[in-house]
């Protein structure tokens, strides 16, 4: 495993998001609760910014066509929908992390 330091904590308030950027690659870090999390920014739908979402409840909403994922796994929970179409959505990719003082560390290579 390669940690790497992306944020401190706080950089965060209760229930936020960051977005930071690893080896060229969007992560979302988000706080809920008291615990944190990261996954791809890039909704698996159509490639969304899951950072312009909105984080309520432990679940991240992308903007563009609601899909719903856990922040904590980034399983989907909720399907796209288009005006009244739904579409098949994929789990998004989780990475994890490591807290080490104030510093989170995310891991990108797992």
């Amino acid at each position: 495993m390669s940690f790497q330091k992306v944020a401190k904590k706080q950089d965060f308030e209760k229930n936020d998001k960051k977005l930071v950027v690893v080896n060229d690659q969007e992560i979302l870090v988000m706080k809920v609760e008291n615990d944190y999390y990261a996954i791809a920014n890039k909704c698996p739908h159509m490639g969304g910014s899951l950072f312009k979402g909105n984080l309520e409840n432990g679940v991240i909403t992308c903007a563009r066509h609601g899909a719903k994922f856990d922040a904590k796994t980034g399983k989907a929970l909720g399907k796209p929908k288009i005006l009244f179409l739904e579409f098949k959505v994929e789990d998004d990719q989780s990475y994890p992390i490591k807290l080490e003082e104030n510093d989170i560390l995310v891991d990108i290579e797992n």
